[in-house]
């Protein structure tokens, strides 16, 4: 048991930190929903209403679609494109989908490959794309999610001030759905980039987003190994 807790620690690790701050983000903003509930001279509701409500749909779907968004566009962006010394890039020279050989599928798959990619054909394509596509299709619905519950928060908000109800399409092309959607889009995409440029020159020992300390600012972990 502790062997395969090790083996499996970075996603522990990850899973726990994700609970704890969905847990805490649905508390804060169970108070913070009922305060401006009392502030409107409405009932508060209950925690198992608010956790299920668009209010709290809105604010984690925004989050989750960004997420994706940028992880999405990041795998897309390293087959094609490289930066010099960074390793969360392949070296100069390597742009491109890689060959069948590189790859270790269809005939140059080892006995230990997955299924999949010693099937070949169409099984093989769908495998090989896999990480992009569930990356695409979780922003996608998460997207949605996020359209969806803030149309409903909006026409609420809306009610409270004797306002009319919003259609879907007129909150996706409100300013106040493009505002909280490229607040988080702009941060993500900063973030990445940031990473990509600041890990050519700085290092963290031991960690597998770092170089080797020594090795040179032009080169790549893949070049030195």
């Amino acid at each position: 048991m502790r062997a395969r807790i090790r083996d499996h620690g970075l996603s522990l690790f990850f899973l726990a930190l994700f609970v704890f701050a969905l847990v805490g983000q649905s508390v804060a903003g169970y108070f913070r929903n009922n305060d401006e509930l009392t502030q409107h001279g409405q009932a508060p509701i209950d925690f198992g209403t608010f956790v299920w409500s668009s209010d709290f749909l809105v604010d984690v779907a925004e989050n989750w679609q960004s997420e994706f968004l940028q992880f999405f566009l990041f795998i897309a962006a390293t087959i094609w494109f490289v930066q010099r010394g960074s390793p969360e890039s392949k070296k100069p020279g390597d742009e491109g989908a890689g060959n069948d050989e590189d790859q270790l599928v269809g005939e140059h798959a080892r006995p230990d490959s997955p299924v999949w990619a010693r099937a070949g054909g169409w099984r093989t394509l769908i495998y090989g794309n896999s990480l992009l596509i569930v990356m695409g299709v979780v922003f996608l619905l998460s997207w949605l999610a996020q359209s969806l519950a803030g149309t409903v928060v909006m026409s609420a908000e809306n009610a409270m001030h004797g306002g009319p109800p919003l259609t879907w399409f007129d909150y996706v092309g409100s300013a106040d759905f493009w505002d909280r959607t490229l607040q988080n889009w702009q941060s993500e995409f900063l973030a990445v980039g940031t990473m990509v440029a600041f890990s050519i020159y700085l290092r963290q020992r031991g960690s597998a987003e770092s170089k080797p300390v020594g090795t040179p600012h032009h080169e790549s972990s893949v070049e030195s190994d």
